[in-house]
């Protein structure tokens, strides 16, 4: 039993109701009673549940963490499948595969959602099942006229898919924790090296260091990325997001491990040198010192805009690519809710609930790992509470809450959510494993025990006890209170081995305070018209709707009323407008236009051009791809440009077309040429995700089961002089 100091010192502490068999929350209550057999009841606003004992076991004060974390074993095992379906593959026939399914609404594998599920933790309750998954997601090429290899999925997607969307290497980030294996190793090795190598050929970008494509996870477009690119997804292509460019920050760290230990020194000096130069380039793009936080993407020539998101946020900390105090100013000045963090902010008021305006308990579990990178006790305690709320007050580890409320759906008209929101989630799952196995046990993923407890919570899991106990099938952890309790963050003072028990005496340590922002608005403004842009006598006349704030070139140029001039010069400048709400929000941008007639070049290839002048030249193409929608596909066009200017050596520049609505521009590039030089350009045909031998199984589009197709109509080759960084 405690001591009567201890608990003064523990009800000083406490923050709100405890927790231990009940959370009250807007009025509901969620229950948790043990029954008979280490069983538990919850009941609550979804109804009752019986869960089942486990192979795994927590001992603590509350009925209700103990039973969470049962539950979410329970769930575990649901997910658990010997076959998968997809209404989009094998026209929706069961595929064997003794794998993890993603969830009760989404019995299928999917590449993101089981590589973060795995690094958060699944890999330590079924290995195998984990190869299998991993296993899944990675093809051959059935291209025979592509280099052959071995390649991780980039699953359907935004305008057909990578190199739209770019992060499928976060595979890596759950494959790094089965090495184990010798057979499975030796492919991790080779579709490292194989989708390294394709990255950096299709979707690198040598001017800003950075990987194109949209952000991890965050894919519906409208609901992240400004509102005209629901039709046009030519921007997200071109552009650059923070947790895909960390993504591939941590695959080349890895790649550098992996190549030292296949006795490759060269390799892992080339991959060294890349992982350094792309950890300069993300704190040097994605930083905003007037805001003490990463911005979530950038425009495909720099351009800042005003969003962020809590993945992102998290990667950066916990990958190590964030810079000195940069991490903690990051995650602090990041907003709350009382419910929980949202994954993106500002929040769109013309949105509906999904990525908008929510919660999704995985995101939480990184940010909660973040928050234990920087010591952070309040925003520790903070997600954890958010993710063991939200599975108590709807019965299950669902994929996502609405922010403010953290309920399972509103009722707001068009606006209504969550639009989708599955049961037993995957990465919720082991989002709440991982919260208990790391974050209150502090079982790293090196298998080191390193717990960072804020005090706040000792009343929770601790009552009158003076320990609590992780109970695994080969080892136990003991946590074991001090004697004093003076300090906000209890870290591990002792550590001793007992057979297969590890006891850990706590102390407790005083850690700056880092109070959590709770003062944002939830809001941003909607995004302004287009300015129109002309040339006359005193330079580039730019109009636009109301007073906004003009950018020029990935440049903030400043404050526009109506209208205003940019200085004349020989390149015309490209321009997009925000609006800035009473609260200094910027909304996102507007979309750019361009001033100047560019050179249009329609003719069969080669095509052929004389450089007007030496220096810098933007190029791309106009075209139509009406292959697949929007939203999903794997047909995205992707071809590569090669510009013979003079005697110079080719300059080779990637051509991405993404599913188009009507003629739209591809993504562009940069060649050099010399005055009066006479540029002849060709036109390669690239790779794209209907070049794998998996998706010979898609059957919900073009490019599967009828074979590869990477095509696209093509029009004019525009031309026209460099601006800015670009």
């Amino acid at each position: 039993m405690l001591s009567v100091v201890m608990m003064a010192a523990l009800a000083a502490n406490a923050q709100g109701d405890v927790w231990r068999d009940e959370i009250a929350w807007r009025g509901q209550q969620a229950h948790m009673s043990v029954a008979k057999g280490e069983r538990f009841i919850l009941t609550g606003p979804f109804g009752k549940r019986d869960i089942g004992a486990q192979r795994m076991r927590t001992e603590t004060a509350s009925s209700m963490f103990d039973g969470l974390f049962a539950m979410a074993q329970e769930e575990l095992t649901q997910n658990s499948v010997t076959a998968i379906r997809d209404d989009a593959f094998d026209h929706g026939q069961p595929i064997p595969c003794n794998c993890f399914e993603t969830g009760a609404k989404w019995p299928y594998v999917w590449t993101r959602d089981l590589s973060y599920a795995i690094d958060l933790g699944l890999w330590q309750f079924d290995p195998q099942r984990s190869r299998n998954g991993l296993g899944f997601k990675l093809s051959s090429m059935r291209n025979p006229a592509l280099p052959q290899g071995l390649y991780v999925m980039q699953d359907t997607g935004s305008g057909g898919s990578w190199p739209i969307s770019t992060d499928r290497v976060v595979w890596f980030l759950g494959a790094q924790h089965l090495l184990d294996d010798k057979a499975f190793a030796g492919n991790v090795y080779r579709a490292l090296s194989d989708t390294l190598a394709q990255d950096r050929q299709y979707a690198f970008d040598p001017e800003l260091g950075l990987y194109r494509g949209e952000t991890s996870f965050l894919d519906w477009r409208e609901q992240t990325y400004p509102a005209w690119t629901a039709s046009n997804v030519g921007f997200i292509a071109q552009s650059f997001a923070l947790s895909t460019n960390v993504l591939h920050y941590q695959a080349l760290q890895l790649a550098v491990r992996l190549a030292k230990e296949h006795g490759d020194a060269a390799k892992a000096r080339r991959y060294e040198e890349q992982a350094a130069a792309l950890r300069r380039a993300v704190n040097a793009r994605f930083w905003r010192a007037d805001r003490g936080m990463y911005m979530s993407y950038i425009g495909g020539d720099g351009t800042p805009y005003e969003t962020y998101d809590l993945l992102g946020t998290a990667l950066v900390i916990i990958s190590g690519v964030a810079e000195g105090e940069s991490a903690r100013i990051a995650l602090a000045n990041y907003p709350t809710w009382a419910a929980g963090s949202p994954v993106i902010w500002p929040e769109r008021s013309d949105q509906p609930v999904y990525h908008n305006r929510a919660i999704w308990p995985f995101v939480s579990a990184y940010a909660l790992r973040a928050a234990r990178v920087v010591d952070d006790p309040a925003r520790i305690a903070h997600e954890l509470r958010s993710i063991m709320r939200g599975a108590a007050m709807s019965g299950s580890n669902m994929e996502n809450y609405e922010l403010v409320t953290q309920a399972t759906h509103v009722d707001e008209g068009e606006l209504s959510g969550p639009v989708v929101d599955s049961p037993r989630q995957l990465w919720s799952v082991a989002a709440y494993l991982d919260m208990v196995n790391e974050g209150v046990f502090g079982l790293a993923q090196d298998g080191r025990i390193e717990p960072k407890l804020p005090v706040s919570l000792v009343p929770t899991l601790f009552g009158e006890r003076d320990n609590i106990r992780l109970y695994g099938p080969e080892r136990s952890i003991t946590l074991r209170l001090p004697h004093k309790l003076q300090g906000n963050l209890l870290v591990a003072d002792t550590i001793r081995q007992r057979g297969g028990e590890t006891v850990v005496t706590l102390k407790a340590i005083n850690q700056p305070l880092l109070p959590l922002r709770t003062d944002a608005p939830l809001y941003g403004p909607i995004s302004p018209d287009a300015p129109a842009i002309d040339k006359d006598n005193r330079g580039w006349r730019v109009e636009a709707d109301g007073k906004l704030v003009l950018y020029a070139d990935g440049q903030r140029v400043g404050s526009i009323d109506g209208s205003t001039y940019i200085a004349q010069g020989a390149k015309p400048p490209c321009v997009s407008v925000t609006r800035v709400d009473g609260h200094g929000i910027e909304s996102l941008h507007s979309p750019t236009v361009c001033g100047g007639e560019p050179a249009a070049i329609d003719d069969s290839w080669p095509r052929a051009w004389t450089a007007p002048a030496t220096g810098r030249y933007r190029v791309w193409l106009r075209y139509e791809n009406n292959h697949g929608p929007i939203n999903t596909g794997v047909t995205a066009a992707v071809k590569v440009l090669l510009a013979h200017c003079g005697n110079e050596a080719p300059q080779r520049v990637p051509m991405v077309m993404p599913h188009s609505m009507g003629e739209q521009s591809s993504s562009q590039g940069v060649i050099t040429a010399k005055a009066g030089a006479a540029c002849r350009f060709e036109l390669e045909q690239g790779f794209n995700m209907s070049d794998l031998s998996h998706f010979a199984h898609y059957t919900g589009g073009k490019g599967g089961s009828k074979g590869p197709l990477n095509d696209a109509r093509i029009g004019d080759l525009i031309i026209t002089p460099a601006t800015g960084t670009l």
